[in-house]
C-alpha cells in the first residue's frame, strides 16, 4: 500500500513540474510574436533593424516593425495597435527619452514586457522594461578628445546637435562640451540642430560658411550630419582643412573617411544592439533572468583603424 501511495506522489510531482514547464513555454507553443517601433528608419537604425529581423528568423519568432517619423503621436498609436494585436513582446526606439509616461502606463497595463533600445530613457526602468545600448556621453567624448588632439588644442568647433527630444543628443552634447572645456585655448563657438539628418546639416554648415564664421573643426552627433557638413565644405570650395568628426560609423560614414572626407567617427554596434534586444526578448518570454540594462561599448575609429570597422554597420 505505502508503496502505491509513494509512486502516486510521484506521478503527481512529475504532472505538476510538466504542468509548470508548459506554462513557462507556453509563448513558445506558437511562434513568439514581436511588436517593434522606431523613432525612423534612418541608416544606423536600418542596421539595427535588419540584425533584429535576421535574429528573429532564426529563433522562428514572427516581428513587424513601424516606422514613427520622429511622431510621439504616431509611436503611441503603434503601442496600442501592438497591445490590440496581443503581441508578446514590444521594442521601441523611442521618439521622445523623456515622455515615455503614457508607453509605460499602457504596456503595464496589458502586462506586456517592454524592451527599450539605444536611446536610454530619462525616467526609471520600472518593471518588466528592459534597455539595450549604449552610454551616449561617451561618444561625445571620445569624438571631442581625437578632434582636440587633431587641433593641438587649439581652435573654434562648432556642433552639429541631434533631435532635441532625444537622450543622445544631450548626452553626445555633453560629453563633446567636458572634454572641450579641458582646453582653454578651444572655444565652442556654435551649436545648432539638424535634427541627426544629412540634408539639414548641410543647410546649417552653408549658413555657417556664408557667414564666415571661423570654424576649425565640427563635432556632428551623427554621422548622417558630419557628411551633410563634409557636402557642404566641400560645395563651398574652401574652408577643407576643417576637422569633421561623426558618429556610429555606418557604411557611408566609412566610405567618407576612406576618402579623407571626415577625420573621425565613432563606432556603435548596430548588429549588436538589434541581436541584444531580440535575444533579450526571446529570454524574458521564456522566464529567464536577465540584466534590467545591457550596454555595449562605443570603439574610436580613424584613418588608422578603418579597416577593423569596414563591414561592422552594413
Amino acid at each position: 500500500m505505502s508503496n502505491n501511495i509513494g509512486n502516486n506522489i510521484k506521478c503527481l510531482i512529475g504532472a505538476g513540474i510538466l504542468l509548470l514547464t508548459g506554462l513557462t513555454n507556453s509563448v513558445f507553443a506558437k511562434t513568439a510574436n514581436i511588436g517593434v517601433s522606431m523613432v525612423e528608419f534612418d541608416t544606423y537604425l536600418n542596421v539595427v533593424r535588419a540584425e533584429m529581423t535576421s535574429v528573429a528568423k532564426e529563433n522562428n519568432a514572427k516581428i513587424q516593425f513601424e516606422d514613427a517619423k520622429s511622431d510621439v503621436g504616431k509611436q503611441l498609436e503603434h503601442i496600442e495597435n501592438f497591445i490590440n494585436q496581443k503581441v508578446d513582446i514590444i521594442i521601441i526606439v523611442p521618439v521622445d527619452t523623456q515622455g515615455l509616461a503614457s508607453i509605460l502606463s499602457r504596456v503595464k497595463a496589458a502586462n506586456i514586457p517592454l524592451i527599450i533600445v539605444n536611446r536610454y530613457p530619462e525616467v526609471a526602468l520600472p518593471e518588466n522594461v528592459y534597455y539595450v545600448g549604449s552610454k551616449e556621453i561617451e561618444a561625445g567624448r571620445m569624438q571631442m578628445e581625437y578632434i582636440a588632439q587633431k587641433l593641438n588644442g587649439k581652435g573654434n568647433v562648432a556642433i552639429l546637435l541631434g533631435d532635441l527630444a532625444s537622450e543622445a543628443t544631450r548626452s553626445r552634447t555633453q560629453g563633446v562640451e567636458e572634454i572641450a572645456a579641458k582646453y582653454p585655448d578651444i572655444k565652442i563657438v556654435d551649436k545648432q540642430t539638424a535634427k541627426f539628418f544629412r540634408k539639414e546639416a548641410m543647410d546649417v554648415v552653408s549658413d555657417w560658411l556664408l557667414a564666415g564664421r571661423e570654424i576649425n573643426a565640427i563635432a556632428a552627433n551623427n554621422d548622417e550630419m558630419a557628411i551633410g557638413a563634409s557636402l557642404a565644405i566641400t560645395q563651398s570650395g574652401a574652408h577643407k582643412d576643417i576637422i569633421i568628426g561623426g558618429i556610429d560609423a555606418t557604411a557611408d560614414a566609412i566610405a567618407y573617411l576612406q576618402r579623407n572626407l571626415l577625420s573621425v567617427t565613432i563606432f556603435q554596434d548596430g548588429k549588436g544592439q538589434g541581436s541584444g534586444a531580440i535575444n533579450i526578448a526571446l529570454k524574458v518570454l521564456k522566464g529567464e533572468t536577465v540584466d534590467k540594462e545591457t550596454w555595449l561599448p562605443f570603439k574610436l575609429v580613424t584613418p588608422e583603424n578603418i579597416s577593423e570597422y569596414a563591414d561592422k554597420n552594413r
